[in-house]
Formats: C-alpha cells, structure tokens, sequence
C-alpha cells in the first residue's frame, strides 16, 4: 500500500513510495493471483505509483452534490475524470529503490517531469488553489465483488477527495451550497491502512473551486 512521504519533490523530480502486498487478500477473497510473482508485484507496484503521479501532475475534475438530509438531497460526489494520465511505462518514471519486508514489497519511485509538466505542477502550487488533508473509506473488497486490487485503492482514495472537498468547502462559503466543481490534485502520495475492516487512504490534496452552486438556484 502507498505511504505518505512527502521527500524530494524539486521543480523537476518528484518522488513517492508504494508497498504491495505479496499475498493480498480482498475482504475473504485472495487475489486472483495469490501469492504474487516478482514480476506481478513490480509491475503493480509501478501502476499504483504512475496512479498518483498523474494525480500529482495532472490530478482530476470533479462535480460534487453537497446533499442535504434535511431536504432530502443525496450527498454525491460521483467519479473523478483523470485531466492526464502518466501510464506505467513512462520513461519518466523510474525505480529507485526496493525492499521485501514480510509479505510487502517496498518501492520508492522518481517521475522526471518534463517542462510543460513544471508548469502544471507550479499551477498546482499557486496561491488559488487550497491545501486539505482528508481520509476516505473502501470496504477491503472494493465498491463491487469482482473489484481489482486498484479498483480498490482508488475507491479510498476518491472518498478522501470527496471528503476534501467537502472540509474546503465548510471552510469558505458560510452557507453550504448545493453543488460546487472544480479540480483537484495530489500532493503527495497517500498513505493506506486497514481500520474496523474498512481500507483507509489518508492523502493531502490541492483544490480549486471553479463553481458553486449555491439552493436558491433551484
């Protein structure tokens, strides 16, 4: 599973660790391969780190329904729609160092960002846009029965958007509004942890709200 570590992030590098379990088991399901083969396990865990970088770089639009119990509103965030993709085999991304621990392979990556990337990264990094760390909820066996084991992870890891998007919002409009959009990012690599049976992701996210969408428009 990913770890925080926010090291090494230069105006041209970024860095991030990924741990894969070698014998993952989804709910009371084992994977559908189980153990993991060497070559299967670099490979995921260089999915999983292309996954966040791309978050990273690029990160996702998003359409969020507030919802309102009182009124009846169902709280919906919907799916995040990637604004670029950093696929596994990049040229870019690079393995630094590996480690087995146990029944976990341990992976630090690099991503060389080329120069249109920068620029996307210091947009990232402006002023207009707001920090927020948050963590969101899976069940272990992910959103459906025959979810993958990155189906999973990204299930997580859009509730803890949703949740930073919600905590931004809380925190800059004094009456909660009906809908807002807007982009949102990575900035580092979240961390997962099992909890109560439940696969927790605790990432720190970057947010901009481009629209809000206030009751009386309705």
């Amino acid at each position: 599973m990913a770890q925080q570590r926010d090291f090494g992030v230069h105006s041209q590098i970024i860095r991030g660790e990924v741990w894969v379990d070698l014998e993952p088991i989804h709910g009371d399901r084992p994977d559908e391969e189980f153990p993991l083969s060497p070559g299967t396990a670099a490979t995921r865990a260089l999915m999983e780190a292309a996954l966040y970088f791309s978050a990273m770089v690029y990160g996702w639009s998003f359409r969020y329904e507030v919802g309102e119990r009182a009124r009846g509103i169902r709280e919906d965030f919907g799916s995040l729609e990637p604004l670029g993709t950093i696929r596994w085999g990049d040229p870019g991304l690079a393995v630094t160092e590996t480690h087995v621990s146990g029944s976990r392979l341990r992976v630090w990556a690099d991503y060389s960002l080329d120069a249109a990337q920068q620029r996307r990264m210091g947009v990232w990094r402006s002023g207009t846009v707001r920090s927020a760390q948050a963590r969101g909820e899976s069940p272990l066996y992910g959103p459906s029965p025959d979810s993958t084991w990155l189906d999973i992870r990204e299930a997580a890891l859009t509730d803890a958007a949703r949740a930073a998007v919600r905590e931004i919002l809380r925190g800059g409009e004094r009456n909660r509004p009906r809908e807002a959009a807007g982009f949102i990012s990575l900035a580092s690599f979240p961390r997962f942890y099992v909890r109560s049976g439940r696969l927790v992701a605790s990432a720190r996210f970057r947010v901009q709200i481009t629209e809000i969408v206030p009751f009386a428009a309705h």
